[in-house]
C-alpha cells in the first residue's frame, strides 16, 4: 500500500499567518477532505507531517492542537476518510531541531514508525520546505497552489520537475487518473 504524506495548513485546511490556534479557526479547504477519502478508497495510507511552531511561541497549547486534530478527524470521517497518523514539529525555527521541515527528521520518524521506506511515497505540500523535505528522503514532492503555494511558485529553489496542482482535490484527480 502506497503512502501519501500531507502537510496540514494550506493543503488540508486554510492557513493563517497568525496560526490556526483553535478548533474554531480550523476550516477545511473545499474538496480536501473528499480527496483524502478518495485516496483512502484507492488504497493509499495517509499521514500528516506539519510544522507547528505556534506551540513553541505559546500561540496555542497541545490541548488546542489535539482539539484541532479531533475536529479534522471528525470532519474527514463524514467523507469516509481517515488519516493514519499526524506527526508534528513543536519547535520554533530558531531551535534548529532535526524534525522541522525542511529537515528530514519528521519524515525519518514516519518511515521508522510505519516501517515503510519513503522513496516510493508522495509528499503533497504548499511550501518550499515541504518540497525540500520530500526530496531529502527521496519521496516524490507535489506542490499545491493553496495556502502558501502561489508564493512558493516564485521561489528560485523550486525544482522545475515538481508537479503543481491547484489544490489537493486536483492533485488527487491526477494521481488517481494515472493509476
Amino acid at each position: 500500500m502506497n503512502l501519501i504524506i500531507l502537510d496540514r495548513d494550506g493543503v488540508i485546511n486554510y492557513d493563517s499567518d497568525d496560526y490556526i490556534k483553535s478548533e474554531e479557526e480550523w476550516e477545511a479547504i473545499p474538496g480536501s477532505l473528499d480527496a483524502i477519502a478518495r485516496l483512502n478508497r484507492a488504497g493509499y495510507r495517509i499521514v500528516v507531517a506539519t510544522n507547528q511552531s505556534g506551540l513553541a511561541s505559546g500561540k496555542f497549547t497541545y490541548a488546542d492542537l489535539h482539539a484541532i486534530h479531533r475536529k479534522m478527524h471528525t470532519h474527514l470521517g463524514q467523507y469516509g476518510g481517515s488519516i493514519e497518523a499526524i506527526f508534528f514539529c513543536p519547535h520554533a525555527p530558531e531551535d534548529d531541531c532535526s524534525c522541522r521541515k525542511p529537515k528530514p527528521g519528521m519524515l525519518h520518524e514516519i518511515s521508522r514508525r510505519l516501517r515503510k521506506p519513503l522513496y516510493k511515497s508522495i509528499f503533497i505540500g504548499d511550501k518550499i520546505s515541504d518540497v525540500q523535505a520530500a526530496l531529502s528522503v527521496k519521496a516524490k514532492p507535489i506542490l499545491v497552489k493553496t495556502g502558501k503555494g502561489k508564493d512558493t511558485l516564485a521561489s528560485k529553489d523550486l525544482p522545475k520537475e515538481v508537479p503543481i496542482y491547484n489544490d489537493l482535490a486536483s492533485a488527487t484527480d491526477a494521481l488517481l487518473n494515472t493509476e
